[in-house]
């Protein structure tokens, strides 16, 4: 398996601080070490928000695009 392969999706789109962290937490947390989750936010502050997590927990930021306001990320669960 690549890195990049999503092992789950998690569609935060439309949600508010706090909700796509509080559900970024909750959704890694039902993860094996090494799978990734892919993140799907249209919440700006999740730019912040999800890179800092990543270091505050241990899990890897592997990428964060956008486009058209639509921000995705591939997190490994590391911890």
């Amino acid at each position: 398996m690549s890195d990049m392969t999503a092992t789950a999706t998690l569609d935060t789109s439309g949600k508010c601080c706090p909700m796509p962290m509080v559900e970024t937490n909750k959704a890694i947390k039902g993860l094996a070490l090494g799978d990734v989750l892919e993140i799907i936010a249209t919440d700006v502050g999740t730019r912040k928000d999800i890179p800092s997590w990543c270091e505050r927990t241990g899990q890897t930021l592997l990428s964060m695009t956008e486009k058209d306001g639509v921000i995705n990320y591939h997190v490994r669960k590391d911890r």
